[in-house]
C-alpha cells in the first residue's frame, strides 16, 4: 500500500513538473518568435481571423486602435486680403490656411505614417494625440505618388501604436474599421466590409487601392483601415463622391505598399521601385478572341524590354502573366499593386500561360528608370556611358511616344531616340530630376526642349 501512495506522489509531481517544463518552453518559443518577426519601424502580422463569428465584436480591434490615431494639423500660410478695405486698396497680407486629417502611430518611439495630401505645402505640423497631447511633428518623407508621407514625433514616453497586417492576405466581404477624425470630430470608428481590392481611380493603371463601404468623410484621410485582429491594412486616402463627403465607398492604401513607402524613405531617402519590364493589358473576353486564348483573367504582354529581368528571366511577347508568388493577377493594378511592395534585385516567381502550357519563370526585378512626361511620352534614363558614347551630360532617351500626340511627333520629325534635355527650365537626367521639373508647375505646364536626331535643338510648350 505504501508503495502504491509512493508510486502515485512521484506520478502527480512528475506531471506537474512535466506541465511547467512545457509552459515556458512554450512561452519562451512564444517571445522567440514575437522578436523574429519584429521589423522597423512596425511589425508585420497575419493572424488567422475566424470569418465564422455569429456575431462580429469589433470591441477589441477598436481598443487596440483608437489610441494610435492622432490628429494632424498642418499650417501653410497665403496671400490674401484679410478685410474689405485690404482689398479696395489693393494690399495683400499674409493669412495662415489651417488644414487637418489624420495620421496613425507605427512605433513607440514616435513614427506617424499619413497620407502626403494632409501635409503637403505645409509650414507647421501638430500631432495630438486622443489623450489630447499636442507635439509638433518633423516631416521625415513623402510619395506623391502612392499620397504616403512619414512623420516623427518626440514624446516623453513609448507611445502605442499599430502593428502591420498583410494586405495581399485580405479578403473582399472581410469585416474592416476605418479610424480617424473626420470633420475634427476625434476617435471616430466606422465599420464596414472590403468591397474590391486593387481598384484604380486614375484611370492609367498607376494605382491599387482596397475599396471599403466603411464610412470615411473629410479628415479621415491619413487614418487606419484595420482587421478584426486591429492589425492596420491600409491607410484611408479617398472618398467617391459627389457631394465631397461619405456616399457609400472609400479607398484605402494597402499596407504592403504603404510599408514599403515608408522602409525605403527611412533608408534612401525616396522610393525604389522594383520593375519587372514588360508592358501589356488586362486580358477580358473580347480581346482573349484576339489571342486565341481561353483565358479571360490576366495581364497579357504585348512588349518586353530589353536587358529588363523579364526577357532574361524568357518572358516573351504574348504571355499571360497568372500569378506573382503565388498573388492572383487578373489586372495592371494588381501586377502594380504587387511591384510597389518590392524592391529592386527582389526575385519575384511569376506564373504564365503560353500556347496553353503552363510556365513559372523567376525573374529578379530592375531599378526603374522610366517616368511618363504625358504630352512626350516614356522617357528612360541613361548610364554614364551611355550618355559618355553620344558626347552628353545629361538628358534622357524618348524610349515611347505618347500615343495620343504619336502622329504629331512624327510629323514634326521627333523619334523615338531623341533626347529630351530640359522641363521648363531645367536640366533633367532622372526620374527624379523630371518629377521636379513637374512640380513647378503642378503638371500642367510644361516647356520641353529635345535634341531631334540628337543634334538640333528644338523646343516645344504645352498646357
Amino acid at each position: 500500500m505504501k508503495k502504491i501512495v509512493s508510486y502515485l506522489i512521484l506520478s502527480f509531481f512528475t506531471a506537474l513538473i512535466t506541465i511547467l517544463i512545457f509552459k515556458y518552453t512554450d512561452v519562451n518559443n512564444a517571445e522567440s518568435t514575437e522578436k523574429k518577426q519584429l521589423v522597423l519601424p512596425s511589425q508585420l502580422v497575419s493572424n488567422p481571423i475566424n470569418y465564422n463569428l455569429t456575431n462580429v465584436d469589433f470591441t477589441k480591434a477598436a481598443e487596440k486602435t483608437i489610441n494610435t490615431v492622432v490628429h494632424v494639423k498642418n499650417t501653410t500660410t497665403s496671400m490674401g486680403y484679410n478685410s474689405i478695405q485690404d482689398l479696395m486698396f489693393g494690399k495683400p497680407s499674409n493669412r495662415a490656411q489651417i488644414g487637418s486629417g489624420s495620421g496613425v502611430i507605427i512605433s513607440p518611439d514616435g513614427y506617424i505614417i499619413t497620407n502626403n495630401h494632409v501635409i503637403e505645402d505645409a509650414e507647421l505640423i501638430e500631432i495630438t494625440t486622443n489623450d489630447n497631447k499636442t507635439y509638433e511633428a518633423e516631416l521625415i518623407g513623402a510619395d506623391d505618388k502612392t499620397d504616403i508621407a512619414l512623420l516623427k514625433i518626440n514624446a516623453a514616453s513609448a507611445l502605442p501604436y499599430t502593428i502591420f497586417g498583410d494586405s495581399n492576405s485580405t479578403k473582399v466581404g472581410e469585416w474592416v474599421l476605418a479610424v480617424g477624425n473626420p470633420f475634427n470630430l476625434t476617435s471616430t470608428v466606422t465599420a464596414g466590409i472590403i468591397s474590391a481590392k486593387s481598384r484604380d481611380l486614375s484611370g492609367q493603371n498607376t494605382q491599387s487601392f482596397i475599396q471599403t463601404d466603411a464610412a470615411v468623410n473629410p479628415g479621415n484621410s491619413g487614418g487606419a483601415l484595420v482587421n478584426l485582429n486591429g492589425s492596420l491594412i491600409g491607410i484611408n486616402t479617398a472618398i467617391s463622391s459627389q457631394t465631397g463627403s461619405y456616399i457609400g465607398y472609400s479607398f484605402a492604401v494597402p499596407s504592403n505598399i504603404a510599408r514599403k513607402v515608408i522602409e525605403d524613405i527611412m533608408e534612401y531617402g525616396n522610393v525604389q521601385n522594383g520593375v519587372l519590364g514588360v508592358m501589356g493589358g488586362a486580358l477580358n473576353g473580347e480581346n482573349a478572341k484576339e489571342l486565341g486564348t481561353n483565358l479571360t483573367q490576366g495581364f497579357f504582354v504585348t512588349e518586353v524590354y530589353e536587358g529588363s529581368g523579364a526577357q532574361m528571366a524568357g518572358i516573351e511577347k504574348g504571355d499571360i502573366i497568372t500569378a506573382i508568388d503565388g498573388v492572383k493577377i487578373s489586372k495592371f493594378s494588381e501586377l502594380k499593386g504587387f511591384l510597389n511592395t518590392k524592391n529592386p534585385n527582389d526575385i519575384v516567381s511569376v506564373s504564365l500561360h503560353r500556347e496553353d502550357k503552363q510556365l513559372v519563370k523567376n525573374v529578379q526585378l530592375a531599378k526603374q528608370s522610366t517616368v511618363n512626361l504625358p504630352p512626350v511620352g516614356i522617357l528612360k534614363e541613361l548610364s554614364e556611358k551611355e550618355l559618355s558614347e553620344m558626347e552628353f551630360d545629361h538628358g534622357l532617351v524618348i524610349q515611347e511616344l505618347s500615343e495620343y500626340n504619336r502622329k504629331e511627333w512624327m510629323q514634326d520629325g521627333i523619334n523615338k531616340g531623341d533626347i529630351v534635355t530640359s522641363i521648363n527650365g531645367f536640366k533633367v537626367n532622372s526620374i527624379s530630376d523630371v518629377q521636379d521639373a513637374l512640380k513647378k508647375f503642378n503638371n500642367t505646364a510644361y516647356r520641353v526642349e529635345i535634341l531631334k536626331d540628337r543634334r538640333e535643338k528644338v523646343v516645344y510648350r504645352f498646357r
